[in-house]
């Protein structure tokens, strides 16, 4: 009874390898909670002001179009592109494709790299067709 058994420790962060998948995963987690908290005040704050009268939706319109606070639109945009591009990707891999080491790590990529264009584009067309 002496003797000491010698348990396998369990992995952690120092051994993985980090890689895209790694980071798509986090940033799928992150950009929900982003895209549940932000878009629940925003939206929370849209109701308010609409249930408080003119004179208090004509203040949240006075900050929703004030030019720096257009960093939030955009942000949940790209927040959503990221989020829906994870998910579709999740999708492929639910019916049993795309579980090879390098088609996993480009369908990675490509979720870390299209959000940015996906929302460049959305942007474009929206601020040439409003303004």
């Amino acid at each position: 009874m002496g003797t000491k058994v010698q348990r396998p420790l369990s992995p952690h962060l120092t051994i993985w390898k980090w890689g895209p998948h790694m980071a798509a995963s986090i940033a799928h987690r992150a950009m929900g909670v982003g895209l549940a908290t932000i878009g629940t005040a925003i939206f929370t704050w849209w109701l308010a002001s609409l249930a408080g009268g003119p004179e208090a939706y004509a203040g949240f319109l006075a900050w929703m179009k004030w030019p720096p606070m257009l960093i939030i639109p955009i942000g949940l945009s790209f927040a959503f592109f990221l989020h829906m591009s994870n998910g579709l990707r999740h999708f492929v891999m639910d019916m049993g494709a795309g579980y090879e080491l390098k088609t996993n790590k480009l369908g990675a990529l490509i979720v870390l790299i299209a959000p940015f264009f996906l929302t460049a584009a959305m942007w474009l067309f929206i601020l040439t067709r409003t303004f």
